[in-house]
């Protein structure tokens, strides 16, 4: 992939962002991600890509835009498929809640997984940890393995879970032996990301999320040298056949970050919306402009990019605010 493209997406994620941070704390999730979806639907035709949402906003009949299966992108650049978040966390920006965000990853064609809309078991790590857990192994066998790899006591590591029910067992297992907790309302790809950055403090990441959720996080890791494991979990035999569509035989088979997002090059892209822990949110400025900052890393380099940018409103009609 040219190494331009990682600058062409960071304008589409950074859209996104200023379209749906207006509606930050208005209680109004669906309006927050539609705004967010059309501003970067719009901002894809610019992009040198012929482009395929492999994960987006749902199948055809679900979704007007960004739908699975979808064309994108001018149909000049190279052939890739794309996966999309347009508002990661839509709950969050409804309460304005810290860490949603603007997504999307990019990779050859054929490189990531078409992942179904169904939960997915993860266990995800940074640099230090990568290689050396094993999602097969109980939660406590896991946390014994990260201390002593990580030279800390248990007591000193922190685990970051979605606060679910179906995650009661897990949460009693952490508390049992002491970890420090930290519980996440919503956010399962900025929370799977979070361990491959130090100043977040966070060293794993465990629990289910949504498995679409799960391949975007992979990409992010795949950029900075971290690891996401993943199994998908088929609640009813639709599931499992659909699991099998993709070609995976067996559905609860543990997925590597090879099967989700390849070995070649991938691109990760987001814009913080409301603040979080290694990106800030939209800023509202005087004078008609807004700031944002943006993440944009690319695994075949290792590069990571840190972008704030200062937009002038006015000329930004897609966003919603000009």
């Amino acid at each position: 992939m040219e190494r331009e493209l990682a600058l062409e997406v960071v304008r589409v994620t950074e859209l996104a962002a200023l379209a749906s941070a207006r509606w930050m704390g208005r209680g109004l999730k669906h309006e927050a991600d539609g705004a967010a979806t059309a501003a970067m639907r719009a901002m894809f035709d610019s992009v040198s890509v012929k482009g395929t949402v492999v994960i987006g906003e749902g199948e055809m009949d679900e979704a007007p835009m960004l739908y699975i299966g979808e064309k994108v992108g001018n149909q000049e650049g190279p052939e890739v498929d794309i996966a999309v978040d347009p508002l990661e966390g839509t709950e969050l920006v409804a309460k304005g809640l810290n860490n949603a965000m603007a997504v999307v990853a990019i990779a050859p064609k054929g490189h990531l997984l078409h992942a179904p809309d169904m939960y997915m078991e993860k266990l995800a790590c940074g640099p230090l940890l990568k290689g050396r857990l094993r999602l097969a192994d109980p939660l406590d066998v896991t946390l014994m393995k990260t201390a002593q790899i990580l030279n800390k006591p248990i007591s000193d590591l922190t685990v970051t879970i979605l606060e679910r029910e179906r995650h009661k067992k897990h949460i009693e297992t952490l508390r049992s032996v002491g970890c420090r907790i930290k519980l996440l309302s919503d956010g399962d790809v900025a929370g799977a990301i979070a361990p491959a950055f130090a100043q977040t403090g966070v060293d794993l990441y465990i629990g289910s999320g949504g498995a679409p959720e799960g391949v975007l996080a992979a990409a992010a890791l795949s950029c900075l040298d971290g690891e996401l494991q993943g199994r998908l979990m088929p609640m009813t035999a639709e599931e499992e056949e659909r699991c099998r569509a993709m070609g995976l035989e067996d559905p609860t088979k543990v997925l590597t970050m090879d099967q989700m997002v390849g070995d070649g090059d991938v691109i990760f892209a987001a814009t913080g919306i409301t603040p979080g822990d290694f990106l800030d949110g939209v800023l509202m400025l005087p004078g008609q402009r807004a700031e944002t900052h943006s993440l944009v890393m690319r695994a075949k380099t290792r590069t990571i990019r840190h972008i704030k940018t200062s937009h002038y409103l006015p000329n930004k009609p897609l966003s919603g605010l000009g």
